[in-house]
């Protein structure tokens, strides 16, 4: 647990300084506040995230795919799990890994589509999109069951295939790294190539207010997908100005964002049974 504090901290100190220097010479909207609204509440959130969140991820993968693993007679000791099983596991550690990204990104655009589309997991998903100032830190942003949920449906098909869990363990620094880049202050769209790899300019229109962009450009790594699916949003003409969520503003309070799911089932029942009961009314 100290090892992974150290290992956060560390990155969080780098990433201030490459980012800073980047948003401050190559920003996308110029003269952006550093000392945001919520920039206290993301800080917390860059420390919650792996110290917490992830260690729920990798217990929920856990208690999925114990009756899978029993199904099939795999030894549930550390060292066999760690090592992967069948043809995948005599693929090189690092190219399973490269192969790991791909896959998990492909899951990760439909339970991101997910999030969006379902109420009940919109409430959670919300939290991430409710940074009205976007930049690097707001990536961190993220309710732990929404993280939770997210990566561990990306665990559990990607470790039934044979994969060893160490594989993504390999990149993770770097992918880290990439996600909050692709969240950044500067306006990069990757030209010819913003099909093939995420850019700042193609995420950032995910978090934008204008109706245009509203269920676009839900990979993480790929926007390939996006292409496959109809979902792919990325005007050259022009950057993504107005961040947050439609028609709220969510408070900046931590405990405030842990509870906001609660709040926002509440008022989709409340409005539930007042159209129920304008319903009967006019009937």
């Amino acid at each position: 647990m100290e090892d992974r504090f150290i290992r956060t901290f560390v990155l969080f100190c780098i990433l201030t300084i490459v980012f800073g220097i980047l948003e401050r010479f190559w920003p996308s909207i110029p003269n952006q506040p550093r000392l945001r609204r919520g920039l206290g509440t993301d800080i917390l959130y860059w420390f919650v995230t792996p110290m917490v969140s992830q260690i729920l991820a990798i217990a929920t993968a856990a208690i999925l795919l114990l009756p899978f693993y029993l199904l099939i007679g795999r030894p549930l000791e550390l060292n066999s799990i760690l090592a992967g099983y069948g043809p995948i596991a005599k693929i090189p550690l690092w190219q399973q890994g490269l192969i790991v990204i791909f896959i998990g990104d492909f899951i990760g655009y439909w339970t991101h589509r997910i999030n969006h589309r379902m109420p009940v997991l919109w409430g959670y998903h919300a939290v991430h999109h409710s940074a009205e100032t976007l930049d690097w830190l707001s990536a961190v942003r993220v309710h732990p069951f929404n993280d939770m949920f997210s990566k561990g449906l990306k665990a559990v098909p990607i470790m039934l295939l044979g994969f060893s869990p160490l594989a993504a363990d390999l990149y993770s620094p770097i992918l880290s790294s990439y996600i909050a880049f692709i969240h950044a202050n500067v306006p990069w769209h990757y030209g010819p190539f913003r099909h093939i790899l995420a850019s700042p300019a193609f995420h950032r229109w995910h978090h934008e207010m204008d109706r245009r962009a509203w269920g676009k450009n839900y990979a993480g790594l790929f926007p390939i997908f996006d292409v496959i699916f109809g979902t792919f949003y990325l005007p050259l003409d022009k950057q993504p100005r107005e961040f947050g969520i439609d028609g709220e503003t969510m408070t900046e309070n931590f405990i405030g964002q842990m509870l906001y799911p609660i709040h926002y089932w509440k008022t989709l029942w409340q409005n539930h049974k007042a159209n129920k009961q304008l319903l009967e009314k006019e009937s």
